[in-house]
């Protein structure tokens, strides 16, 4: 006998557990009600997902893959002449020790992504899916 002592609530169910319950559940053999049973998800959630599976609603998310990375020295623009008296500014007595704080992302047909080093990694991957679509 199984008490429930308190207010059930929904279960949140991640996308890749989702498509490997259907996919055990459309293996040869299978008995979807077993499946179904033994994941503790009712039958007919799991012929709900199945069907979002069958027409393309419910999808892996796209794996990150890596990208051939080439460090380059920064372009410079061509400076407007300095105004009289408006002084340009002293450059750092070591350049090297200077931090840029951008990313600078060139992709192959050669459009650049400027992003500041602390662009969440969610926003990053949603622009960078927007120019490759």
């Amino acid at each position: 006998m199984e008490i429930i002592s308190g207010v059930e609530r929904r279960r949140r169910w991640r996308v890749e557990d989702k498509l490997r319950i259907v996919a055990e559940a459309e293996r040869p053999g299978a008995c979807f009600a077993e499946v179904a049973r033994r994941h503790e998800v009712s039958r007919s959630v799991l012929w709900s997902w199945r069907k979002e599976v069958r027409s393309g609603v419910l999808v892996a998310e796209e794996t990150p893959s890596f990208m051939p990375v080439q460090i380059a020295p920064e372009r410079t623009s061509m400076a407007a002449p300095p105004s009289a008296g408006i002084t340009a500014p002293r450059p750092a007595a070591d350049a090297s020790v200077e931090r840029d704080d951008r990313i600078e992302i060139v992709l192959a047909d050669g459009t650049a992504v400027r992003v500041p080093e602390t662009v969440g990694t969610a926003a990053l991957r949603r622009v960078l899916s927007a120019l490759r679509g």
